[in-house]
């Protein structure tokens, strides 16, 4: 379940830096921006280092589904509680697994795709 949040949380940190500032100065939300970049000042770093960040949290995705695959056959517990335990995080590790694949395409679309189709 580490590897699947890990991958989850980097691939937020796409939304943070491309996705969130697109969607703020499209609302007309500039100030907003610029109250928000003074306070954090590391959204700028990862906003200009986007392939970077992408990059990353690519690499920590696919990782993640690596173990995910590698980890598939491995036995539960014998003891029933710590079976379903086992059952259930193993489930909810890959919907969150999935769903930081999906964060990550709307991060990349928003942040390498939409621009060239507004331009």
């Amino acid at each position: 379940m580490l590897a699947p949040s890990l991958a989850l949380l980097t691939s937020l940190s796409t939304l943070v830096c491309c996705t969130l500032p697109a969607i703020l100065i499209t609302l007309g939300m500039g100030a907003a921006l610029s109250s928000l970049t003074s306070n954090f000042p590391q959204l700028i770093w990862l906003s200009s280092n986007k392939p970077l960040v992408f990059g990353g949290s690519l690499t920590l995705l696919c990782a993640a589904w690596g173990v995910r695959y590698l980890t598939r056959n491995m036995p539960c517990p014998a003891d029933a509680r710590a079976a379903n335990a086992c059952a259930r995080l193993r489930a909810l590790g890959g919907w969150v697994l999935w769903i930081g694949f999906g964060v990550w395409a709307i991060g990349a679309f928003s942040a390498f795709i939409l621009p060239k189709l507004l331009a």
